[in-house]
């Protein structure tokens, strides 16, 4: 749960969205990589796009979320800034919430000399506790030179930068089962209508046609969010993540209505509401990709990352797992995205020459090789993702340009936006069992996010 509670942070809406035309790519088996060939080994050559110190014998820690792949693929990258520097690396294993285990650290008179943070309303804590330092002139540079506005003013608190976004996630995208498809004669749809006709054509070939992993609320605020986002627009979008307007809006009674015309329908549902609610996001991905022909669910609804647990399966991504934008509810096809921003919390020359490191299209280049990874660098060159789904993901991301939005939940006070048990979360997750109550879940939200957002 905590590698997707990571990428779940921002909301994009797609003008052109025929950018993620994403059916049918298949892995080329990294034969798309960048022609200027891999940045590690590199040194300070003339192919490097980032001038760094020398920092022989500096040791700079770092603290992030990540394990397994992620933690090994990020460790590449800073094996490099160490060849670069002279500098030695140390990554210190964090927890969720990051806010609590730096709070820990630095109590206790060790804090990281960066942390990789992933929520805006985390980086402006670090901020208001003074944890934060802004970030220097050479990562300021890179930033202006390789990243859209919107992604320097993510990671700005009242106009000073103090965030590095390096790695993002694209979170609006339906996964299916090819086969289920081919077996029921159905084709990807383009808009919210098309999309519950499609799940129908899927029920009547015997097959339950949405997978939802309920027991972790997360995903439900994720579905809300694609609705409300593409079916308000931004702007209601904003006032509602800002709580300018109440929850009692009647937007948000629109989006639950149009939600509840799949969760009102416990046969689209694998396993119905009470299923669904004992289903883990993991789960909810491979139960999509198993059971050959006669899988317990035929689509199943979230990000990039789905691919890491579609790889426990047999499928092959690009033949039997295929993937499609979130459809239209309004005018326009919404996409959530994630991102994790680099803090510095010491003051130091290694500290900061980190954060321009990884503010370098050198350093993005070394992940996106590597696969699972999308960055929100516009200067990096997509021939360096290893397959087509992940290049055209990433392509999506940077053609959004300064139209990123924040992920609405993760705006808000933890306790509302991002507790389990607690807030949006188990609203939702009520909702979830009982769509026909709209105005009494509409009510429940507005009190726990008045409650929030005062203390």
């Amino acid at each position: 749960m905590r590698t997707t509670l990571r990428m779940r942070r921002a909301a994009v809406v797609f003008t052109a969205i025929g950018a993620l035309a994403l059916t049918g790519c298949g892995d080329d088996g990294g034969s798309g990589k960048d022609k200027s060939g891999d940045a590690s080994g590199k040194g300070e050559d003339s192919a490097s796009s980032v001038t760094l110190p020398k920092l022989d014998g500096e040791k700079i820690s770092v603290a992030a979320v990540w394990t397994g792949p992620e933690q090994a693929n990020f460790t590449k990258v800073l094996d490099e800034f160490e060849k670069r520097t002279g500098a030695t690396v140390t990554f210190v294993p964090a927890q969720d919430p990051i806010v609590n285990f730096l709070g820990t650290k630095i109590a206790g008179g060790q804090p990281p000399d960066v942390a990789m943070i992933p929520q805006v309303g985390a980086i402006q804590q670090a901020v208001a506790k003074k944890w934060a330092k802004p970030v220097g002139a050479e990562a300021k540079a890179q930033l202006g030179k390789n990243y859209a506005q919107v992604w320097q003013d993510l990671g700005a608190v009242d106009g000073t930068q103090y965030g590095v976004y390096f790695k993002a996630a694209n979170k609006s995208l339906v996964w299916y089962n090819a086969k289920a498809f081919e077996n029921a004669g159905a084709s990807e749809p383009k808009t919210w209508k098309d999309f519950l006709a499609t799940a129908e054509t899927v029920s009547a070939s015997g097959v339950t046609p949405v997978s939802v992993g309920g027991a972790d609320g997360w995903t439900l605020t994720d579905w809300f969010e694609n609705i409300y986002l593409s079916q308000a627009g931004p702007e209601k979008y904003d006032q509602l993540a800002k709580h300018e307007i109440k929850w009692t809006d009647p937007s948000v009674k629109d989006a639950l209505t149009t939600l509840a015309e799949l969760f009102g329908k416990p046969s689209l549902i694998s396993g119905g509401a009470d299923g669904a609610l004992q289903t883990e996001f993991p789960v909810s991905v491979t139960q999509t990709f198993t059971g050959g022909d006669q899988p317990k669910g035929a689509m199943v609804f979230e990000g990039d990352f789905v691919a890491v647990n579609i790889a426990q399966t047999k499928a092959k991504i690009g033949t039997d797992a295929k993937v499609f934008p979130f459809p239209a509810v309004g005018a326009d096809s919404p996409v959530v995205t994630g991102g994790d921003a680099a803090v510095a919390l010491k003051d130091g020359k290694g500290a900061q020459a980190l954060l321009t490191w990884l503010a370098s299209t050198d350093a993005a280049r070394i992940w996106a090789e590597a696969g699972g990874f999308i960055s929100p660098n516009k200067a990096l060159d997509t021939a360096a993702y290893p397959n087509d789904v992940q290049r055209k993901i990433a392509e999506a991301l940077i053609a959004a340009g300064d139209d990123v939005r924040f992920d609405m939940s993760d705006q808000a006070p933890q306790s509302f936006g991002g507790t389990p048990g607690k807030g949006e979360w188990k609203t939702l997750q009520d909702f979830l069992k009982n769509p026909k109550d709209i105005a009494g879940t509409q009510a429940k939200l507005e009190s726990d996010a008045a409650k929030a957002y005062k203390s």
